[in-house]
């Protein structure tokens, strides 16, 4: 479903992706087979990314509430 929703809106319209996951682990996370790579390539090579740091909120958040 991802890859339908991408390659409907290529190089037409903005997509935005927020993730706690890097860039470099997206082609892993999304099973590293050919869909993979058509997603990936959407996603890294038309993108402008910004790192919002490695921090996990929910880990946290559920510390900070202890």
């Amino acid at each position: 479903m991802l890859l339908e929703l991408l390659e409907r809106r290529y190089d037409t319209t903005s997509t935005v992706f927020c993730t706690q996951y890097a860039k470099k682990d997206w082609h892993q996370r999304r099973g590293s087979g050919v869909h993979a790579d058509a997603i990936v390539d959407r996603i890294v090579h038309n993108t402008i990314w910004i790192t919002t740091g490695e921090m996990n909120m929910r880990e946290h958040m559920s510390t900070a509430t202890r």
